[in-house]
């Protein structure tokens, strides 16, 4: 994969969120499986933002693999926000990396790197990332770099 300088953080695509009481578990802040979802909601949120509707239609997405580093907790009613980019581009693959963090105190929360591959959808098959769609997610970063 050809990977880019990490972009600043205002050149970051931004989900936000807040932690709600089902994000909670035993040790009363955020469970991992919430910044797993949170992480996935994001890509699929910049993935909507930044390609065209009909071009996006012709490619589905599956992780296959996910790395988390958890740095601070998450608590009930934290505001968050997931800055998330697409860091490198190979055939079938995408690098896309991630950071949570609470504006209220600019804490990183936790780090994100998460690989997706593009299928056919209607095989389900993995295929070749389209050039239009590599050059959409390339454009984002050129631009921001």
């Amino acid at each position: 994969m050809n990977s880019l300088p990490d972009p600043p953080a205002h050149d970051r695509f931004h989900h936000p969120l807040t932690v709600e009481a089902a994000d909670i578990d035993a040790n009363q802040h955020a469970n991992n499986i919430a910044y797993l979802r949170w992480v996935q909601d994001a890509a699929v949120a910049h993935w909507q933002a930044a390609i065209e509707p009909e071009l996006a239609s012709a490619m589905a997405w599956v992780v296959v693999r996910h790395e988390i580093d958890y740095k601070k907790p998450a608590l009930l009613g934290d505001a968050l926000v997931v800055q998330t980019w697409v860091n490198a581009i190979s055939a079938a693959t995408t690098e896309r990396l991630c950071e949570i963090v609470r504006p209220a105190d600019n804490q990183i929360l936790a780090r994100a790197r998460t690989i997706w591959c593009a299928l056919d959808p209607r095989t389900g098959r993995p295929r070749r990332i389209d050039d239009r769609i590599r050059a959409a997610f390339l454009a984002l970063r050129q631009n921001r770099a």
